[in-house]
């Protein structure tokens, strides 16, 4: 039971680390020039995604 709390926290952390580096690319593609608005929505549908699935295993 303990090694599986462990193996969900991880997976969270993981999922957790993925959104942060969507964030960050996210926020890289805003600053630039010409933003490729379709690259920011599939960032966007890929965070939510995300947040999502991070909802699902913690609730």
């Amino acid at each position: 039971m303990r090694s599986r709390r462990m193996s969900v926290q991880s997976h969270i952390e993981a999922l957790t680390a993925k959104h942060a580096t969507l964030e960050y690319e996210l926020h890289s593609e805003q600053c630039r020039p010409s933003p490729d608005l379709s690259r920011i929505s599939s960032i966007k549908r890929r965070k939510l995604e995300i947040k999502d699935e991070i909802n699902r295993i913690t609730h």
